[in-house]
């Protein structure tokens, strides 16, 4: 059944003259008549009789108008689903308490009337996936690992160097310190549970490790942020690492700390992915967004993987 036809024919039901529909839909007089004619062979019925006032419907034309309207409705409706001006901006930020989040919560608050959804995919090769097929428009990522370039469609730009911080518990041996260096942290246990082996963020902590002889443990299964803290708190050998900008909540009986480390002070580097052909209007003005209030990136004094690309 031809979509336009039944809505020409739905147009001359309202309007109840062939000629006022045709003026509607600006197409001729004639166009309208033919389509009318066609869909009435199509269903094997004649949906108006012409009269001196204009058209009426028949006894068929008016049993079949409801479902014409609805057919209408719900094909409006699957169009809409996938038009991107009209369908929320879909962006990952991998999970809810990190930079990209942070990220993500200063753009809506600059642009509001913008509609988001926001996911939280795991892997970059999901990611990547994911931003070739449509299924989401943008990913917060570290790219440009070794051995792994990205795919020629997607496109990525450095959005912002986060400072990582030291965490530990009120007993650990460097809890009061007021800062410490990469150097000091070496024969230190750090416990990150939960590197993937092959990921992004996996291959970062293995080129900090290797740079400064540090010992960053993934052991054991990762429960999330809540029982990493707890652990770090009730165990005076351990630290962690945790970026500046991710927000962290817990007991006040914890007593953590948050410790700078400087000279030089490690930055994880997150870029912003997205499909060279993507239309969504949105993601043009996330990306000035995020060229706008990007910090400086390579600052002196700072140190970072040699595998990332300068923006």
């Amino acid at each position: 059944m031809d979509l336009e036809a039944v809505r020409t024919f739905a147009a001359v039901a309202e309007a109840g003259q062939f000629q006022l529909a045709a003026a509607g839909l600006s197409i001729t007089q004639q166009a309208v008549s033919k389509r009318v004619a066609a869909l009435e062979r199509d269903l094997g019925v004649r949906l108006f009789t012409r009269t001196p006032r204009g058209a009426d419907l028949t006894i068929d034309g008016q049993a079949f108008l409801p479902h014409a309207r609805e057919l209408l409705r719900v094909a409006d409706r699957a169009a809409g689903s996938v038009r991107t001006d009209r369908r929320p901006l879909r962006v990952d930020v991998i999970n809810s308490r990190g930079a990209a989040s942070a990220l993500m919560r200063g753009f809506h608050r600059t642009h509001p009337g913008i509609d988001l959804d926001v996911l939280m995919l795991l892997d970059i090769e999901n990611a990547v996936a994911a931003i070739r097929s449509g299924a989401i428009d943008a990913s917060f990522r570290a790219v440009a690992m070794p051995g792994r370039p990205l795919p020629e469609d997607i496109a990525s730009v450095r959005v912002v160097d986060e400072t990582l911080q030291l965490l530990t518990g009120p007993a650990h041996a460097l809890a009061e310190a007021r800062s410490v260096t990469p150097a000091e942290l070496a024969g230190h246990r750090i416990w990150i549970p939960g590197i993937v082996p092959g990921s992004e963020w996996g291959a970062y902590y293995d080129d900090l490790a290797a740079e400064f002889g540090l010992t960053i443990e993934a052991t054991g299964p990762n429960f999330g942020s809540d029982a990493l803290l707890d652990t770090i708190a009730d165990t005076p050998a351990l630290a962690t690492f945790t970026g500046v900008d991710t927000r962290l909540v817990w007991p006040t009986g914890h007593g953590l700390r948050r410790i700078p480390v400087t000279a030089p002070t490690p930055v994880y580097p997150h870029s912003l992915l997205w499909h060279r052909d993507n239309p969504h209007p949105a993601l043009a003005t996330l990306r000035t967004h995020l060229a706008a209030t990007a910090a400086g990136h390579d600052a002196a004094g700072t140190w970072r993987p040699g595998w990332v690309s300068p923006r």
